[in-house]
């Protein structure tokens, strides 16, 4: 009787973590007790049986001096991770995410077991920078599972072989969101406006925004004193946002991530932090202006680098700013007051964006199979074509 497959998973982020669950499930669901699991991820990852023998935390670093202060760590991790694989003997590895950690991870196994097949999950953002990293990961794994379309052309053109599988942030599931009862267990007038403000899951980005935000927040409320605010503490960084939320100097509620869904569908406007959330937002049909501040030291050094025209994902499949972007320098309260004003000013504005915010999720996928199906049906052919 042959032995069961042995898949390694490796996740330095909780996005990455998240991902991980979901493929290990799915190949779980295909395989049952013909697979088993190592790897390092965190707590998603580890209730599907994944133990990782580190604490992810220490690798979630933003930026290039960010980097460089974590660099030891990190390499150490990317020691340990690769001892993990010479000792487990894997099938396959998949490396999710986290360009700087599982590069460096793919290219120390690549070295130490040169015939176990190596997968990424999820390419660096080529497109808006660096493209040079296409030929780089082309150089250093077998296969890559894609989340858009427009990632495959960059790296096959240089001879690596792509799946796309979509993205799980097109496939939430929003149907237990209840925007009247958030509103109502709030003391929020069904028709008053309502400010959603999400600043972020990164102890960094909470530092660098919330205060440009607070001063935006300020000015509107001095505009419209009826305007209602709420402020989503994600999970990872929520002691934080609800202490800073505390201090304001007019009355916000903070929104635990639990029902963040509820918020953003009752949710008149949007002011987000860059990130996945901002997909999220367009699927709960909400009009948003996107901003986002790097510590200024790291931005001087990667803005040359930076070569997409946009920094959200819908804008950048639609080829238009569908959302307005503020970032770095032009990420002031002045500004986003300004942005967000005129969209609560506006319904017809709102209707317009939140119509081609829509739009440009169904040229991301947004009606295609679950991405961890497809994953594992990748995983599962990259490793059949090796044996």
């Amino acid at each position: 009787m042959s032995r069961p497959l042995k898949i390694m998973l490796v996740a330095a982020e909780a996005s990455g973590d998240a991902l991980g669950a979901g493929l290990a499930r799915a190949l779980r669901a295909r395989l049952g007790s013909d697979v088993t699991f190592v790897g390092i991820g965190g707590p998603k990852m580890a209730e599907e049986g994944v133990v990782s023998p580190f604490d992810i935390a220490d690798l979630s670093v933003l930026g290039w001096l960010e980097g460089l202060k974590a660099y030891g760590v990190v390499k150490r991790r990317v020691a340990d991770t690769v001892a993990l694989a010479v000792t487990e003997r894997p099938d396959a590895v998949v490396l999710i995410d986290s360009w700087g950690f599982t590069i460096r991870v793919a290219k120390a196994i690549r070295a130490a077991l040169p015939d176990v097949p190596l997968i990424k999950y999820v390419g660096p953002q080529v497109w808006a920078s660096r493209p040079g990293r296409a030929k780089t990961l082309a150089g250093s794994v077998d296969h890559l599972l894609a989340l858009y379309a427009f990632d495959a052309p960059w790296f096959e053109r240089e001879g690596l072989a792509t799946t796309v599988v979509g993205s799980q942030a097109l496939h939430v599931d929003m149907g237990g969101a209840d925007p009247a009862a958030f509103r109502a267990s709030r003391g929020i007038a069904q028709d008053a406006p309502l400010l959603l403000v999400l600043p972020g899951s990164r102890p960094s980005e909470i530092r660098l925004i919330t205060p440009v935000y607070e001063a935006a927040v300020a000015r509107l409320k001095q505009q419209d004193p009826s305007l209602e605010v709420a402020v989503v503490a994600a999970g990872t960084v929520a002691d934080d946002v609800t202490a800073r939320v505390a201090a304001w100097p007019f009355r916000a509620h903070v929104v635990p991530e639990s029902e963040k869904y509820s918020a953003m569908m009752a949710a008149t406007v949007a002011l987000a932090t860059s990130g996945t959330v901002s997909t999220e937002l367009a699927l709960a049909g909400a009009p948003m202006v996107i901003s986002y501040r790097f510590q200024p030291l790291s931005y001087a050094i990667m803005k040359p680098f930076f070569t997409g025209k946009y920094a959200t994902l819908f804008n950048h499949a639609a080829d238009e700013e569908i959302a307005r972007e503020l970032i770095q320098n032009d990420a002031t309260p002045e500004k986003l007051a300004a942005e967000v004003g005129r969209l609560l000013a506006d319904p017809a504005a709102r209707a317009d964006q939140a119509t081609r915010q829509t739009a440009a999720l169904d040229r991301m996928g947004r009606e295609g199979r679950d991405p961890s199906e497809i994953a594992a049906e990748s995983v599962l052919r990259v490793i059949a074509a090796r044996a």
